[in-house]
């Protein structure tokens, strides 16, 4: 074993190529042949700080930032591991890719990044696949159980660039989403402020908080119906105007309609008899996402088609209305 920097705290300055990233992963690239564990320990326990300040795994990096590192021990030569991470980021069905933008298929059950007991994401298998890659970040997230399109920028500037539209609002992102009732509306909107929370067990969620929480929009607009069914359904695509973590699925459950096979926020007996059905998992898929190109400045749209387990349970509904 050697000792990282012989055994010295080193102090490093975030130069512009690494501003934006989140800490956790800045560290994981630039500790290698350091166990993922202790990475996330020694965050948590202070030791590593920025700007002099303690700072969460998910704390973004600035240029001019300084990051003081503790000492660590590393092995000399680390036998390469069999990793998922390749053979997951190499059955990742790719929708895009140019010098600036990479675009993804995610399926459902895979993490967009590592942590909180989760070993590998999709970001971590994408760089493990593609160890030459100097920057690969994501641009936004998408829940564990959601599939569709994921987003992520190959340079700097195309990620500084795509969170301004998302701070602006520009961005037209669009669901594919199940829910039950009887939808009657052709369109809805839904704007109810959403606080975000940690329950005692340490599990992140959401809640409707006009006094505590963001301002949070969404537009629903009927895709088909199934009122004829015992319990009736309706498919919606649903169009992001903010982006607030578990935002379509707070948001529904709260107007009465809640997604189908929602884990945290459904209607936990119906999920079981979905699931005797053959949906086995949260019908929530990102269909559609429309940004400007950070370099053309063109109109540039991506559309993940609804995967097979979620659209052969759509034929085996029946004709819809």
């Amino acid at each position: 074993m050697n000792e990282l920097s012989k055994g010295a705290v080193r102090r490093l300055t975030i130069d512009e190529e690494a501003s934006g990233q989140r800490i956790d992963n800045f560290l994981l690239r630039l500790l290698k042949g350091v166990p993922k564990s202790h990475v996330y320990r020694i965050l948590r326990s202070g030791e590593v700080r920025l700007n002099s300040a303690r700072a969460a795994p998910e704390a973004r990096l600035a240029a001019g930032d300084v990051v003081r590192v503790p000492p660590l021990r590393i092995a000399e030569s680390a036998p390469p591991r069999a990793s998922a991470s390749p053979r997951v980021a190499l059955g990742l069905p790719i929708l895009f890719e140019d010098d600036h933008l990479l675009v993804v298929n995610k399926p459902a059950g895979v993490a967009v990044h590592g942590g909180s007991g989760i070993a590998q994401g999709v970001i971590e298998s994408l760089r493990a696949a593609r160890p030459q890659a100097r920057f690969l970040e994501l641009v936004h997230r998408l829940d564990r159980d959601t599939s569709g399109v994921l987003l992520l920028a190959k340079k700097r500037a195309a990620l500084v660039d795509l969170h301004a539209q998302l701070r602006e609002g520009t961005v037209d992102k669009r669901y594919l989403v199940l829910v039950r009732g009887k939808w009657r509306d052709e369109m809805r909107r839904v704007q109810l402020a959403l606080h975000r929370f940690t329950t005692r067990e340490g599990e992140r969620r959401v809640r409707v908080d006009p006094g505590q929480g963001q301002a949070a929009m969404t537009i629903l607009r009927r895709v088909a119906g199934w009122p004829q069914r015992e319990v009736p359904v309706a498919l919606l695509e649903a169009e992001l105007l903010t982006g607030r973590t578990h935002q379509i699925r707070v948001h529904l459950a709260h107007v009465g309609y809640p997604v189908a096979g929602d884990a945290k926020y459904g209607d936990f007996a119906w999920n079981k008899a979905l699931a005797r059905e053959g949906l086995r998992r949260m019908f929530l898929h990102a269909r559609r996402l429309a940004v400007v190109h950070p370099a053309t400045r063109a109109d540039v749209a991506f559309e993940a088609p609804l995967p097979d387990d979620l659209s052969g349970f759509v034929t085996a509904l029946g004709p819809s209305t």
